[in-house]
């Protein structure tokens, strides 16, 4: 132990005699380590604001649209044949296990005015169940009642950008907006979820699925609708709910085996799945790119103390000559590189967090700094000090003690 402790005291002292070229050795290291809490901080960011977007998406969802029509040889877009009705959301609701909430959804642009203020956005015609399926939380107001889906009351639910365009900082609630002429009496005010992407997910209104068919979006198929969400209890058993209502679709819409099916059923877990996993890969990206920096920083230890123990020649054969032992060298050396790495690595982790603070500040990135990217910094810096290290270190050990005091 007291043969350590010597030996570290000398290790020491050997970089405080050279303190710029321990410093300019310490910077590839402190530059590694910065640039791979960053890009894993942008990583973990990325990740946790996909997740947090398809939280506000809503999860284990199944979204029935209806297939593509095809006219005059031209195939038009998803939803364009109108197959799904209010019927079908009916019986899945009532037939199909694993399932939490149904909600049929119509959905248009269509120009809100409220006085001399007017505001175009989406305008869904749809049911209670469906704010509850997106996680839309009422702030003011209340959400639908079964008499005014029935009835086809002209009753509304907006967002929180339309009630600032519109009323600003004015409670809209009972008071009353027009949309395509027709007068609804808004009932209700949606807490803000901010944006998905390009999406601002509070520029919208709701009206009942009814009065959107009857009163608002009009159609050439009456008791159709663009499609239909189904939230399932269980992530795990969604692929059997899928199947079971595909079985039950076609059942009601008379496909046999040789007609083609006139619906889709997308699954929000697939989605998700892929999602993340490609931002994992993104995230995993970044830090191996930003660990080469390391590896770099690595091989300049190498480099100045492969020179340092050239220069210091001669004093490692005094050391020897006076009873140093080669492990004694050895150990020196490495404790030396080491230093350097540990040092570095601390020193890479307040720049790295700085920098990230900084860029989340200026720019819209959003940024995650975790305490295994900090532990995996200092810890591989520690690493690349010891394996870098190692052969200038053996290459001092092996010195010939005449040689060395012979050398000039």
């Amino acid at each position: 132990m007291i043969d350590f402790i010597s030996t570290f005291k000398i290790a020491v002292l050997s970089l405080k005699t050279n303190k710029m070229r321990s410093c300019l050795t310490s910077l590839g290291i402190i530059i590694g380590v910065a640039a791979v809490i960053v890009m894993l901080a942008i990583g973990s960011g990325a990740s946790s604001k996909v997740t947090k977007d398809m939280e506000s998406m809503g999860s284990n969802l199944l979204t029935i649209r209806s297939s593509s029509s095809n006219q005059a040889g031209v195939r038009q877009s998803v939803g364009s044949k109108p197959s799904l009705t209010l019927n079908d959301a009916n019986a899945i609701s009532r037939y199909v296990r694993g399932i939490v909430a149904v909600a049929p959804v119509s959905s248009e642009n269509k120009q809100l005015v409220y006085g001399n203020q007017n505001w175009s956005s989406v305008i869904y015609g749809t049911t209670s169940s469906y704010l509850d399926i997106k996680s839309y939380e009422i702030l003011l107001g209340r959400n639908f009642i079964p008499e005014e889906i029935k009835n086809s009351t002209k009753v509304v639910i907006i967002g929180s950008t339309v009630a600032t365009e519109l009323f600003g900082d004015v409670n809209p609630v009972d008071k009353q907006i027009r949309i395509q002429g027709v007068p609804f009496k808004i009932i209700g005010v949606l807490k803000a979820k901010g944006s998905t992407g390009p999406m601002d997910n509070d520029d919208l209104a709701f009206i009942p699925i009814t009065t959107a068919q009857k009163k608002v979006f009009g159609t050439a198929f009456p008791g159709t609708v663009n499609m239909i969400v189904v939230k399932c209890d269980n992530p795990d058993t969604m692929n059997d709910t899928e199947n079971d209502i595909t079985e039950l679709l076609k059942i009601r819409h008379n496909i046999g085996s040789n007609r083609l099916i006139d619906f889709e059923i997308r699954n929000s877990a697939e989605f998700q799945e892929k999602l993340k996993s490609t931002v994992q890969t993104f995230a995993i990206l970044l830090g191996s790119i930003a660990s080469v920096s390391l590896l770099v920083g690595g091989i300049g230890i190498m480099n100045i103390m492969l020179v340092s123990v050239t220069e210091r020649t001669r004093e490692i054969g005094i050391r020897m000559a006076i009873g140093a032992r080669s492990s004694d060298i050895r150990k020196q050396f490495l404790i030396e590189a080491l230093l350097l790495a540990v040092i570095g690595g601390i020193a890479g982790v307040v720049v790295g967090v700085s920098v990230t603070n900084i860029a989340s500040k200026l720019t819209s990135l959003t940024t995650e700094i975790t305490l295994f990217s900090v532990l995996l910094s200092l810890g591989f810096s520690a690493f690349v000090g010891v394996v870098f290290g190692f052969y200038p270190a053996y290459r001092a050990s092996l010195l010939n003690p005449i040689d060395a005091l012979r050398y000039e």
